[in-house]
């Protein structure tokens, strides 16, 4: 029971700060994929945390009732993953990062351009230089971006509101 749980901490968790929990250490001597997965991540070893990764995937899938959510799992700690490693670095290459985690350059590319269109990553990609530029957006403009993005949504719901009104 209590691997169990283990197991649904170290694959719900969003902080590597269950590695530094006594209990779980125990239990996780005991579990070699989600000790291999987990501290592969906390150790910032990539390579390994995406061979992990893929055999966490394996065991989601064949769990009932986590298997509709293992693509969006297996999505979000890759940008983990991803975002862990550009936090520490201004730049770097695209054949850096691609070595850091074990797969091609093609690859790296086509991943970060999907996430940084999306906004899961803040960065941009130099394709002539090679480069990732990581761009951390300061707290003020955050907010002031989702000020004016809650604003957009009143203003569309008070005109949806005034033709309901007027009709």
């Amino acid at each position: 029971w209590y691997q169990r749980r283990v197991r649904e901490a170290v694959v719900s968790t969003q902080s590597t700060g269950v590695v530094e929990g006594a209990d779980i250490n125990e239990v996780l001597h005991d579990l070699p994929l989600f000790k291999n997965y987990i501290y592969s991540l906390y150790n910032a070893q990539y390579a390994d945390f995406f061979v992990a990764l893929a055999d966490i995937e394996g065991f989601l899938k064949a769990d009932r009732l986590l298997a509709l959510h293992t693509h969006h799992y297996v999505r979000e700690m890759r940008v983990r993953a991803y975002a862990q490693l550009l936090e520490s670095y201004s730049s770097l290459t695209v054949t850096y990062m691609a070595n850091s985690f074990g797969v091609s350059e093609k690859f790296i590319d086509t991943e970060l351009s999907r996430f940084i269109t999306t906004g899961a990553l803040n960065a941009k990609i130099d394709k002539v230089g090679g480069i990732i530029q990581t761009n951390r957006p300061d707290k003020k403009n955050w907010q002031y971006q989702a000020v004016i993005k809650q604003g957009d949504l009143l203003l569309n719901r008070i005109q949806k509101l005034s033709r309901v009104i007027t009709i």
